[in-house]
Order: C-alpha cells, then structure tokens, then sequence
C-alpha cells in the first residue's frame, strides 16, 4: 500500500526562515547538552581525585604521627633498658634520646642517660647529662608533680653523684664547690684539689719530678676516670725527666680514649724517637700528620728522624760492603746531629768501633770503646773492649775488662760473662805460648774465610823455596807455624779446644806448639793449594803450580 501522505516538511532548496531559526536554535541546544554533560563528568572525576589524594594525604599523615607517637616516654625507656641487657649502647642511647624530645623537661630521661654514657666511658658526656638532671630538677617540680621533699631528696641524690663524677675526671676544685652547695666537705674531694694545686705549680715551675708525684697522686683519686689533660701534663713531666717509657704508657691511654689527640701522638713518637725505637717514632709522627698535614711537632719530629735513620742506613751498607771508612763517616754524621740522643749515639759508637776493628786500627777502636764504657758502664761495651784489647794483644787489660763486665751483669747474664773472663785467661796464657791467632795475623773471632785468606797470604810470603838462602831457616820455621796454626784453626772441634785451653793434638802436654808439647803435623800445605786452585804467577791456568817441601 502506497503511502501517500505529504512528507512533514516540504520545500524547495532553501527551507523557510522561521523553520531555519529553529532548526540552527535546537542544534546548538543539544550541542551545549553534550558538553555540559561531559564537563559534569570530567569535573566529578578531578574531584573524585582530588579528594582520594586528600584522604590518602591525611591517612599518610596520620600514620606517621602515629608512627612517631606510637611510643611513650616510659616505653621509650623500657625499650632502653632492654638494650642495656643486650649491650646494644647505640640503641639504648637512641631510645633515651627519644624520651627526652617527648619529655625535654623530665629529669629522670637525663638521669637514665647519665648512667648509659658512664657505663659507656663517655664521662663527660655523662657529666653534662647528670647536669641538665640537676638544673631541671630545680627549675620544676619534675614534669608538674608537685612533691618538694622528694623533690630535694633527689636534688641532692644528683649532686652528690655529680661532685663524685668531678672527681673522677680530675676536676677536684669543681667537686669541692659542688659539696659546698650541700653544706658537706668531702675529704677525697679536698684532698685531690690540694694535690691538684701542687701538680699545676710544679709543673708550671718545671719542676718535673714533684709534679709527676703530685699528678700521681691525683690520678689515684680519679679511680680511671676521663682525665686526658692530668695524663697529658704527667707525659710530658716524664718526657722532661727522661722516663720515656712512662711517657709511652701514659700517652698510650689518652689515645685509646681520644685517638685524634695530635698533641699525644707527636710526644709518644718523640719518646719512641728518644728510645731509639725508629719504625714505632715514624708511625706515631705519621698518624699525626694524618689528623693535620700542617702539624708543625710531627712536622719536625719526622723530618729529624729520617735525616738520622738516612745516614745510619748509609753507614750500614757501607760497612756491608767493606767500605769501613764511609762507614765510620756516615754514622758520624748521624750521631752529629744530635749527640743528646744516646739512645741511638751509644750503639752507634760500638758500630764505629767495630769498623776500626776491621781496619786494624785498634788503638783508634779502643779510644772510641772508651767513650762508651765511660758515658756509662755496660756489659756489651765492656765486652766489645775487651775485645779490641785481645785483637791489641793487651791481653792483661782484657781479663780485668770481661771481669768487670762479670761484677754488672744481671744474674741471667752471669754464665755467659764467666766464659768470656775464662776464654780472655785462656788467651792470656795463650800469649806466652804459640798463639794461632797471632801467628796467622786474624782476630780471635775471625771466620774460617779470613782465616783461609790470612794463611794463603803467609804462605807465598814465608815459601822457603821463595826467600833468600840467608832466610831460609827462619822461613821454613815461620812455614810450620802458619801450617800449624791453619790445621787447628780451620778445624772445627781443634779450635774450640785451643780457645778452651785444651791440648790440640794427643799426648801434647806443657803448652801449644813447640813450648814444651810436641809438634804434630796431619796438614799437607799442598793439598789447600790444589784444592783451592791456587797458582802463582798470571792469571788462568798459565801460572806455576807451587809446591812445598819440608826440610
């Protein structure tokens, strides 16, 4: 069926005015509906946004103040004292610190943290804690309690907990005032600030033995306290006397309370330095000079050092080297520069005499044993001068040297010492006899090498085949007795018994050698010749083999 009904709205191309009026009227309505409609909505979303982010901000908030609050200054405390038990300080301090920004004006919070920083050693943190303790309590009645008597009881609980504390940390006329307050003397307190006084005027008028009994006896009263500064004044009134190692001691405890103290560092080292304990005087200087580069004592100090230990050390390779005179040189350089340090100057003069030894200078190495021996008695100078005088053949003044030394030696040093005097008499009596040592030209304590090289020497020199016809008997006796000498000395056990006194060889009686005993000959002097491959004339093999012949 044909729907022949006119459409609703007929018109040519262009619709009529009114009609357009309302058509562009209701387009631009429902175009305003659409976008208030999604403006509504993104609005309630941001406010939806907004206010979640306020609620998430104020739930935030609320759990850190609760957080924060969660406990209270009793807790705290508790929380403190479980710490305690387990020795976990850094948390008990924590937790008493807490208690106090929760509590700024409780005393008993101070009070805890007192006993905490005097159990840990930090008796003057402790001292400041006990007297905050003090000045709340008598500001207030303790956090608004009133209770006065108890109030004033624990006023002077504190107090007296205080002065004692003074005490301990060397502040005695502190401690005194602090009694006065209470209307009491104390005896102790008195006492160490009398002594107190003595220690500061003696030390003030360097008189240093008083002032290190006076810093003595105050330190007494201080049972181990906190008292760098006394233990300070005491290390260098001990420095001052020359009693290093007490200045070591008593520096050492400052250190391990206050290990960035520069001023103990650089007077242990000076100590160290006087002892002439080098390595332990250039690490103290170091640690120092770690604190503050620019430190004028450790400055000094270091450099003084090295320029001793420089020219020891030189003196040291030299004579390493055989190079005695340098040696002797370099060290008296060193000791120049401060002949006051005796510690370093006295070993350092036996290494010069040693050196002269080694050059044969004996009168010149018994001069400078003297300087030793007469600076001050000891047993090692005594036995280095004996020495040399052996080496002079002043074997008389040697036996009363090692006897001397026998008289000053601690009795652990007995025995040894009475060998010594009993091998000086063995020599003595060797010197009237044949003596090896002599008759090879080599110290008593030579070594197997020197002596080796001695006797070959001797050996070209008294050849019989190698002197004139006039001289060949004395030649062929001096050969025996440099063969002789060389048999016994280059053996071993024959030695020992020579310098023991013993007889060398069987059935010998009266005396060494040809005094009396009689002469026994195992020793071929050919033999060390073609073992050491020894030639005479140019070098290599063109040299002529020398061999020996007895008469």
């Amino acid at each position: 069926m044909t729907n022949n009904s006119p459409p609703l709205f007929m018109f040519d191309n262009n619709p009529p005015p009114l009609l357009l009026s309302r058509m562009n009227l209701w387009s631009t309505l429902l175009c305003l509906s659409t976008l208030l409609f999604s403006s509504s909505s993104s609005i309630q979303l941001v406010v939806a946004a907004t206010t979640n982010n306020n609620n998430n901000s104020n739930n935030n908030n609320d759990d850190n103040n609760n957080q924060n609050q969660i406990h209270s200054a009793g807790k705290l405390r508790q929380l403190a004292e479980t710490s305690l038990m387990e020795r976990n300080f850094s948390n008990a301090e924590t937790y008493y610190r807490q208690a106090i920004s929760i509590e700024p004006h409780n005393s008993l919070n101070y009070y805890k943290l007192y006993n905490l920083h005097k159990r840990m050693r930090k008796f003057g943190e402790a001292l400041d804690d006990i007297t905050e303790a003090c000045e709340l309590l008598e500001k207030t009645d303790d956090g608004g309690n009133n209770n006065n008597n108890n109030n004033g009881d624990k006023v002077r609980e504190y107090k007296h907990i205080k002065a004692k504390l003074l005490v301990n940390l060397g502040r005695c006329d502190e401690a005194v005032q602090e009694y006065t307050t209470l209307n009491e003397i104390n005896e102790d307190a008195t006492k160490c600030a009398q002594l107190s006084t003595a220690a500061l005027t003696a030390y003030s008028n360097e008189d240093w033995s008083t002032a290190i009994t006076h810093f003595t006896n105050v330190l007494s009263y201080t049972n181990g306290g906190d008292t760098p500064d006394l233990l300070y004044m005491k290390s260098q009134s001990e420095y001052n006397i020359g009693d290093y190692y007490g200045t070591i001691s008593d520096t050492g405890k400052i250190l391990k309370s206050y290990p960035k103290h520069i001023e103990a560092y650089q007077l242990r080292g000076m100590a160290y330095y006087r002892l002439n304990e080098m390595e332990m005087a250039q690490k103290h200087y170091r640690e120092g000079l770690k604190l503050d580069p620019e430190h004028k004592g450790c400055k000094d100090g270091h450099r003084l050092l090295k320029k001793v230990t420089k020219k020891d050390k030189r003196g040291d390779d030299a004579y390493d080297k055989g190079d005695y005179k340098t040696a002797i040189d370099s060290w008296w350089e060193a000791m120049n520069i401060d002949m006051t340090h005796l510690s370093f100057v006295r070993p350092t003069l036996l290494k010069v005499v040693k050196a002269h030894m080694s050059l044969k200078e004996y009168d010149k190495a018994e001069e400078e044993c003297m300087k030793h021996v007469n600076n001050q008695e000891s047993v090692e100078g005594l036995h280095l001068l004996g020495e040399v005088q052996t080496a002079a053949e002043k074997y008389e003044q040697a036996v009363q040297t090692y006897r001397r030394a026998y008289e000053i030696a601690p009795d652990d040093m007995k025995q040894s010492c009475k060998r010594k005097v009993d091998e000086a008499q063995v020599a003595l009596k060797q010197s009237k006899e044949k003596n090896y040592y002599k008759i090879l030209n080599v110290p008593r304590n030579a070594k197997l090498k020197e002596i080796k090289k001695s006797y070959r020497e001797l050996a070209l020199r008294w050849h019989p085949d190698k002197v004139e016809s006039d001289e060949k008997d004395k030649a062929e006796e001096m050969f025996q007795d440099i063969s002789e000498a060389y048999e016994v000395l280059s053996d071993k056990e024959m030695r020992e018994k020579y310098d023991r006194g013993e007889p060398v060889y069987e059935n010998q009686g009266g005396g060494q050698g040809g005094h009396g005993g009689h002469r026994r000959h195992h020793f071929d002097p050919n033999m060390f010749f073609q073992q050491q491959q020894f030639h005479h004339g140019g070098g290599g093999g063109g040299g002529q083999r020398m061999h020996f012949r007895w008469g």
